[in-house]
């Protein structure tokens, strides 16, 4: 069975979410953290630590 990445995210992050109940400042400042993190200067740094 194949299923796009984006679904599984959002599958995930939705668990998540409910189970353990962060804070949604907590989430925003990790989503907002870890897009501009990715275009930043740093990308090529994380990337090869990330696969």
């Amino acid at each position: 069975m194949d299923v796009p990445l984006w679904l599984a995210l959002i599958v995930v992050g939705a668990l998540g979410y409910k189970l353990i109940r962060p804070p949604l400042w907590l989430v925003a400042v990790i989503l907002l953290g870890g897009y501009l993190l990715a275009g930043s200067f740093l990308a090529p740094l994380i990337d090869p630590i990330t696969k």
